[in-house]
């Protein structure tokens, strides 16, 4: 096997420029397909901790008949007193914390100027508001007690030209179906580098959401944070048999998951077909190979050596060139990921909604994808190298010396 490699080695050798295009072209490949793979895994991954940290939580407590797509406030479709439910659900051992939430759909208004949003009932208090309350770029957090300030989002007061301090008239759904309007004080602006939730989401203190929407003691939902995520269906189990229905993030994150799934089984064939590009260069290069020494072949062939023997030699050149190339395309690619995991690429709002994405693309490499990719590109070139390989082992001895002459 060692011979086997020395010759392999050897006979790259005599064409060393082709053989370190033909390597390089792997690398290429597998350096893109690393790099767009970690944007991918850094992507879906910062999607969902930002729809859980922003959005759902690890679990919800909710009314069964209550439809998010709706913003429905009937107080039917409510949770009734929900400082109560919340402070039970807090009780709970596993349970870091619980708040109630309540939603509504609604607009702003500035001069001429107006925007939809989704205003969020809340604590200011509760601990499931950091992430907005410290990515505070202006004025200040809302209180409980405030009866005529708001806090937008970044994405928002830049669209409409606002600053904390500005007044704007908020317009928002009831639980009648009518429409209520007042004007409100901005008291901060915020941010979660997340322009698909800033645009949309205006903060007002529980009490006042509840006042001007008209639902009174109630909440569209209690937004739970574990100690640990592991205890998810120790909870579940502990709050099932209620009059409310329990949901978790992977429930209510669906379209996320379901992104997910497709775009790794989109990316496979994606993977296939880069690599088939550069496998395509190794044949050409072994092809070559095989022309350029018909009368070795045949020398070979004509003192003994067996078809399997030649075949296993230019199969052994196309592992060498593999070799090489997936060393090349782990330094090209770990180089390029380590410059967007560093300093992202800023794309601001791209205008898609239902997806939390973050203003910059980042990448984040896996030892799993790295080893995955890896062996994908072996076995393409492998493969590659079956035709080179099985033309020289067929050449008959006679024809192959005659061909040289």
């Amino acid at each position: 096997m060692i011979q086997l490699f020395k010759m392999a080695f050897r006979n790259l050798g005599r064409n060393r420029r082709r053989t370190f295009f033909s390597s390089l072209a792997l690398g290429m490949a597998l350096a893109l397909l690393l790099l767009m793979a970690s944007v991918i895994e850094d992507e879906m991954g910062t999607a969902i901790e930002s729809a859980i940290r922003l959005q759902s939580g690890p679990l919800q407590v909710r009314a069964r008949t209550y439809n998010e797509s709706k913003t429905i406030l009937k107080w039917e479709d409510l949770i009734e007193n929900p400082d109560q439910i919340a402070a039970q659900i807090a009780a709970l051992p596993p349970v870091k914390f619980a708040t109630p939430r309540l939603f509504a759909s609604g607009f702003v208004s500035v001069g001429n100027e107006s925007a939809g949003v989704r205003v969020y009932g809340i604590d200011p208090l509760s601990e499931a508001n950091a992430p907005y309350r410290d990515g505070l770029v202006s004025g200040e957090f809302i209180t409980p007690d405030d009866r005529e300030g708001l806090v937008i989002g970044w994405a928002l007061a830049d669209k409409l030209g606002l600053s904390a301090g500005d007044q704007v008239n908020l317009s928002v759904n009831t639980s009648n179906g009518e429409v209520d309007e007042q004007l409100f004080t901005i008291r901060g602006i915020y941010t979660t580098r997340t322009p698909g939730f800033d645009t949309f989401t205006v903060f007002l203190p529980l009490a006042k959401a509840q006042a001007i929407t008209q639902a009174e003691n109630h909440a569209s939902t209690i937004f739970v944070m574990l100690k640990d995520t592991a205890q998810t269906d120790v909870v579940v189990q502990a709050l099932q048999g209620s009059k409310y229905e329990v949901l978790t993030w992977l429930k209510m994150n669906e379209l996320i998951v379901q992104t997910e799934d497709l775009a790794s089984s989109f990316m496979i064939f994606f993977y296939l077909i880069v690599l088939s590009i550069s496998a395509t260069v190794i044949i050409n290069t072994l092809i070559m190979s095989v022309f350029e020494r018909t009368r070795e072949i045949g020398i070979l062939s004509a003192i003994g050596m067996k078809g399997g023997r030649i075949m296993a030699i230019f199969l052994a050149e196309s592992s060498l060139i593999a070799v090489g190339g997936i060393i090349l395309g782990l330094i090209l690619g770990g180089l390029m990921v380590a410059y967007m995991s560093k300093y992202g690429i800023y794309i601001g709002n791209m205008g898609v909604t239902g997806y939390l994405l973050s203003d910059t693309i980042y990448a984040k490499l896996t030892i799993k994808n790295t080893v995955n990719l890896s062996i994908l590109a072996l076995i393409v070139t492998l493969l590659a190298g079956l035709y080179p390989s099985f033309l020289a082992s067929r050449m008959e001895p006679v024809e192959a010396l005659r061909a040289e002459k």
